[in-house]
């Protein structure tokens, strides 16, 4: 019998970034004329989609929105500028933390104005979940999104029931 043994590389938040950018037209906006949050939520899927798959080259599928954060509205017309980065890897699932800006249209100033932390699994062509690499942050904003990924995901697994409180390490330590 022959055995293979898969070397995975570490990865570095950079390699598998996305940065999508779409203008809002008049279809993507609600009664204010405002960037409708629906169609945000499917631009920042997308996104993150983009960069889960990029680290784990496998199929990619949503298991969660952690959080979504809509600082101010997105008027008609505003180019939006979204940039996804994988903030921790787990066995096979990764944390992407996506953040949006906009761009002023006479300006070209750009101000962030959303933020949002999806939770994607890979899997294999059956639909199970498959491991992917681990990740290596470099910058101090990747560090710190990496630690906080830990604790953000033992909360999730409380709340969801597959934890129990007093095993979450990591939650605990804040309380020290």
């Amino acid at each position: 019998m022959v055995t293979y043994t898969i070397i995975m590389k570490i990865k570095a938040p950079r390699e598998s970034k996305a940065i999508l950018t779409e203008i809002v037209m008049p279809n993507d906006t609600n009664n204010l004329n405002n960037l409708m949050g629906g169609r945000l939520l499917h631009w920042m899927d997308i996104a993150a989609a983009i960069t889960a798959k990029r680290h784990s080259n496998q199929i990619v599928v949503t298991a969660s929105v952690n959080n979504v954060s809509f600082g101010h509205p997105i008027p008609k017309g505003s180019i939006v500028t979204l940039e996804a980065n994988i903030s921790r890897a787990f066995s096979s699932s990764m944390e992407i933390f996506i953040d949006v800006w906009t761009e002023d249209k006479e300006t070209s100033i750009k101000t962030k104005c959303n933020e949002a932390i999806y939770t994607f699994v890979a899997v294999d062509n059956n639909g199970k979940p498959i491991k992917v690499p681990s990740l290596k942050p470099e910058s101090d904003l990747e560090k710190n999104r990496y630690d906080g990924a830990l604790r953000r995901r033992q909360l999730s697994l409380i709340l969801g029931g597959k934890m129990e409180a007093e095993d979450a390490t990591e939650l605990k330590a804040l309380f020290k």
